[in-house]
């Protein structure tokens, strides 16, 4: 796979300053949490992604770093003229097994159905949202905070997957 899974402070800048950017109209905006939906949307879709150690969701994660490193790198040395090129202590959601996939693959293709119904304005923050969840869990603090995820994508599948099956209905 081509990417990283190492995030640099410039990276993290870029995904701070895109998180912002997506934060700000709803804080101004009289904060309902209806205009944070879009958003949500995409972090949902980047944090069932960020499970997956492979695949083309694996290397998404792996590429918005790499993209989130260099242009956080740019923008942080042409305002400060200082190298943002200090490495973050990585981290990595584990424990995705093939039910939890099949749960993140119906997330990952609901919002993609979401993202091609929604206005110019929502998509960008969809995608914001994507951006940010998937850089996020390349630090350690973010994949600490949602190591639960893989867990809770495997029981909703395990419990898809019991309900088909008729276990335990009757």
């Amino acid at each position: 796979m081509t990417g990283t899974t190492t995030l640099t402070l410039g990276g993290l800048l870029l995904a701070v300053l895109v998180l912002y950017a997506n934060l700000r109209p709803w804080w101004r905006g009289g904060r309902q949490m209806k205009q944070l939906s879009s958003f949500g949307k995409g972090l949902a879709a980047a944090f069932a992604a960020a499970a997956c150690p492979g695949g083309i969701l694996g290397w998404t994660r792996q590429r918005a770093g790499a993209v989130a490193n260099t242009g956080g790198e740019t923008v942080g040395q042409s305002a400060t003229g200082t190298a943002q090129a200090d490495a973050i202590t990585g981290g990595q959601l584990t424990g995705l097994i093939a039910t939890g996939a099949f749960v993140v693959v119906l997330v990952v293709f609901a919002v993609v159905l979401a993202w091609k119904d929604a206005s110019d304005k929502d998509k960008r923050r969809i995608v914001g949202g994507t951006f940010v969840g998937l850089v996020i869990t390349l630090t350690a603090g973010g994949a600490g905070a949602l190591a639960w995820v893989p867990g809770a994508l495997n029981g909703v599948g395990d419990a898809a997957k019991a309900l088909v099956e008729g276990s335990g209905i009757l």
